[in-house]
């Protein structure tokens, strides 16, 4: 990947994101890093919603470096840790009192000690408050994105050829393929019943009456090819949201500079979008090349 393109914002569970030890190092200066995860996840930056359990100001009052543990509810806590460098995040941070609901962006790190051990924390971009329905939303995504991941490393593993340009042959993406073959040398088969477990707290969290047998079996070799995990309050109506926000940045764009992020939110809020759904909207706007950062206070049509 290219320093100019906007990473992915992966959508991964505690277990998955706090066992991805191996990181793929930048190849030149101002280059990213990436670690990567057991299921083959090569995770540069990761939305993540949970919990906001602890903070704790390691720095001054006047220059800040926040500590927080959040709770994922599905499978664990993530850490993260937010710097001189991360100026809207640490202000953010100043009006949130745990426990509260959160959802944050941000860049994945970790830190290895002399013992061998690595640790992996989230450095975040942006922090905001969220409400229950939002955190089911992320729930939901990464139960399904994570499910992906588990089957894609099921048929990897019954394929003859494991390489990268094996998978490539079999159908994979190049950067599945990479992702998978990778994880595979260095990590090995990868647990199953650990992401299974997740997955299935994660959609028994979104059903708090029923007790359902979800039917997902530990061992990954008995389960199906697909699972249906479609959201009850799922619509077809992505372009035209993306069609609203375009027309908001539009209309918010009034001295030249770009929409306030904040004035944004409230905006798409009175729309029925709600701050992650705009997250992944503005994200995908990015990818799409119709809209840019002037910096994180701002976005801007091209």
């Amino acid at each position: 990947m290219s320093a100019g393109n906007r990473e992915t914002a992966w959508r991964v569970f505690s277990s998955e994101l706090n066992t991805a030890s191996f990181e793929i190092k930048a190849e030149a200066e101002k280059m990213p890093s990436y670690q990567l995860s057991r299921l083959g996840a090569v995770i540069n930056r990761v939305l993540i919603a949970g919990v906001l359990t602890e903070k704790e100001n390691v720095g001054t009052p006047d220059e800040p470096m926040w500590r927080g543990r959040i709770q994922d509810v599905a499978s664990g806590t993530v850490y993260i840790n937010i710097g001189r460098y991360q100026p809207e995040a640490a202000a953010a941070m100043v009006d949130l009192e745990p426990p509260c609901l959160v959802a944050v962006v941000g860049k994945v790190k970790s830190y290895t000690t002399e013992d061998q051990r690595t640790y992996v924390s989230v450095r975040p971009e942006r922090i905001i408050p969220i409400n229950a329905d939002t955190q089911k939303e992320w729930l939901l995504d990464t139960a399904k994105s994570t499910w992906k991941r588990l089957v894609d490393m099921k048929k990897a593993m019954g394929a003859a050829d494991r390489t990268e340009k094996g998978l490539e042959k079999e159908g994979f993406p190049e950067l599945s393929a990479k992702g998978i073959a990778l994880a595979l040398e260095k990590y090995g088969t990868p647990d199953s019943a650990m992401f299974l477990k997740s997955i299935q707290a994660a959609l028994r969290t979104l059903l708090p009456d029923k007790n359902i047998d979800l039917g997902l079996q530990e061992d990954l070799s008995e389960n199906p090819e697909e699972i249906d995990l479609e959201s009850p309050s799922a619509d077809d109506d992505s372009e035209d949201k993306e069609d609203i926000v375009l027309e908001l940045l539009t209309e918010l764009d009034t001295e030249g500079k770009g929409a306030p992020r904040d004035e944004l939110e409230r905006r798409a809020e009175q729309e029925g979008i709600s701050s992650m759904e705009l997250e992944e909207i503005t994200n995908n706007l990015m990818d799409k090349g119709v809209i840019y950062e002037p910096n994180l206070r701002y976005l801007k049509r091209i």
